[in-house]
């Protein structure tokens, strides 16, 4: 393969545990962990992680450290540096910029700390492309929050900023709930990718397709409906699935059982992503290797993968 992209990464879900640990010390939070290897087992998922919202319950602690400028401003460039370090030569990261507002910053204030150490990291690592994609977030009372997420989204959209998403969980929040932050996103014309087909199933992802998005995150309960399949293929939609975090989520009962073969064989446009390196003991060198190992993918097969990715990537030029 000529080039690794990665186009579906959680800022949140992909800090260093040395980092959290050291930015709780320099903020004075005082955290029920007393070691650095404590603070890395919180934040790795457990093995038999049975749902979702478990395994959203492992960003609880990454958010505490992430209240102020220049923590953000750090991790941002932190993984900027280790995909450089990867081999990665294009990657999108996403977050969600309310959930770092709770120690008076704004939403924009944040999204401007992550800008600058995005374009920190692309300074001293010239090799590697990064865009930032805002989430939204699921819930039932936050709708204010959203749509200013949105209205962020379109001040900073640009040469780093490329994108809208929503995430959180999906069953709990159904996709059509969002509309009205959809329409927001579709009237300023701004680019999306839409968490959808995960934790609920088919009728998520054409919700999703009805607000107008070319992307999904995730996206494998496509494989039990035909004639959703055709849609995908049809409508030029890219998959951005998570074969390890799929697993830990319990999407699919094992690693062995995840639909990414048969969906790429169908001819969806399926790409390989991490979702969380920490969270999910990844990063897109190891997810390439199970595609390998356990769905026997060839270089060729790989490589077209990899095409998918960069054609649906958001920083075109």
């Amino acid at each position: 393969m000529n080039r690794l992209i990665e186009l579906h990464l959680h800022l949140d879900g992909s800090l260093r545990p040395d980092t959290v640990w050291e930015l709780a010390n320099e903020q004075g939070i005082d955290l029920p962990l007393h070691s650095r290897e404590e603070v890395r087992n919180q934040m790795r998922v457990p093995e038999n992680c049975k749902t979702l919202e478990e395994y959203l319950e492992r960003f609880d602690l990454p958010l505490l450290v992430l209240q102020k400028a220049d923590a953000l401003e750090r991790v941002t460039f932190e993984l900027v540096e280790d995909l450089a370090k990867a081999g990665v030569e294009y990657a999108e990261i996403r977050f969600a910029p309310q959930l770092s507002v709770q120690g008076g910053l704004t939403q924009a204030e944040v999204v401007e700390a992550a800008v600058q150490g995005a374009k920190r990291g692309m300074q001293a690592y010239p090799g590697i492309r990064v865009g930032l994609i805002l989430c939204c977030m699921r819930g039932d009372t936050n709708e204010a929050l959203n749509l200013e997420t949105v209205e962020v989204a379109r001040q900073y959209l640009g040469d780093v900023v490329c994108a809208v998403d929503i995430a959180g969980a999906e069953s709990l929040f159904p996709t059509e709930h969002f509309k009205k932050v959809f329409d927001k996103v579709q009237a300023y014309h701004l680019p999306m990718t839409i968490h959808a087909g995960e934790a609920a199933g088919p009728e998520s992802m054409r919700t999703a397709l009805s607000f107008g998005t070319k992307r999904i995150g995730h996206g494998v309960a496509a494989i039990h409906d035909a004639e959703l399949m055709q849609e995908l293929i049809d409508q030029n939609v890219t998959l951005e699935v998570c074969v390890t975090s799929n697993y830990h989520t319990k999407v699919v009962p094992s690693i062995a059982e995840h639909p990414i073969r048969k969906l790429f064989d169908a001819g969806v446009r399926v790409t390989v992503n991490s979702d969380n390196m920490t969270a999910s003991g990844t990063n897109l060198g190891k997810e390439i290797e199970i595609l390998k190992n356990t769905f026997g993918f060839t270089e060729d097969e790989l490589a077209k993968m990899m095409e998918y990715a960069w054609e649906a990537r958001f920083l075109k030029d």
